[in-house]
């Protein structure tokens, strides 16, 4: 009789402690899923273009009473941690290959909801004004990171300064250049940084957000850059579990706007392109 009142009271204990996770558990996957529970649309972006067009694309939200609030990343691992472990709501900075290569190696369970603009990648120098008068051993930039360096060989291959394996791909790396006829000696640095090394350098491969943070104009100041079917457009990227709420969509249906399509015609002079 003792060992059955027992074994009662313990799987009654069991039975309150398994109900109160359970509400617990189901209380914070709602508050996970509620993007507006605080009153405010958390967007990170990293500094230059992405930031002064979220500013824009915010002061539309106040008119419709999307309160968007920007977290400003200089580099571009954390504004996709900072996303994934829910310290930011949604972030546009990236493109979809960058996107794809960090969330399936990092495991981030994130989402692309919408494609936003295109910055081509161009190629800058301080001496010369066209690449073909980049001298035998010159010293080229590109940048470091694993996508944003095979999409720099590729405008290299594209400028006629060297050959890259055909079957890299967006996943080529310095070694797999197969012909280098000039000896040129390429360098990987880090992205932000290589528009301010440029005087260290014969040229460079930037990326267009990086090379305005640095004064450039991409449109005009480029010696090359990608042409305006470049398949490597930006994107809005969210939690898998909040792709479907209505202030992500009321975010997307902002930026796609005539008013932001004016704004970026206007303000970046050619050198963005809305992509969508």
């Amino acid at each position: 009789m003792r060992n059955m009142k027992k074994w009662f009271i313990i799987s009654l204990f069991i039975l309150v402690i398994g109900t109160l996770t359970a509400c617990g558990n189901e209380k914070s996957s709602n508050e996970s899923d509620d993007l507006l529970e605080d009153g405010k649309l958390t967007v990170g972006v990293t500094s230059g273009p992405h930031e002064e067009l979220l500013e824009k694309i915010q002061e539309l939200g106040k008119e419709q009473g999307l309160d968007i609030e920007l977290k400003v990343f200089n580099d571009y691992v954390m504004p996709n941690v900072a996303l994934s472990e829910g310290e930011i709501d949604m972030n546009s900075f990236q493109t979809e290959p960058f996107f794809d290569q960090a969330n399936e190696e990092r495991q981030l369970g994130l989402v692309k909801v919408a494609d936003t603009i295109t910055f081509p990648m161009g190629i800058y120098s301080l001496d010369i004004e066209d690449v073909k008068e980049l001298k035998d051993g010159a010293k080229i930039g590109l940048p470091s990171d694993p996508t944003n360096s095979g999409r720099a060989l590729a405008l290299f291959e594209q400028a006629g300064l060297i050959k890259v394996n055909e079957g890299a791909g967006i996943d080529a790396t310095i070694k797999d250049i197969e012909v280098n006829n000039n000896n040129y000696e390429f360098i990987e640095l880090d992205p932000a940084q290589i528009g301010r090394q440029l005087d260290e350098l014969d040229a460079a491969a930037i990326n267009t957000n990086f090379a305005m943070d640095a004064g450039f104009v991409p449109s005009k100041d480029a010696i090359f850059i990608e042409p305006k079917d470049s398949p490597f457009a930006n994107l809005i990227a969210v939690r898998e579990e909040s792709k479907d709420q209505e202030a992500v969509q009321q975010f997307i249906d902002l930026y796609h706007s005539d008013e932001v399509k004016a704004f970026v015609d206007e303000k970046f002079d050619g050198s963005v392109i809305p992509s969508w």
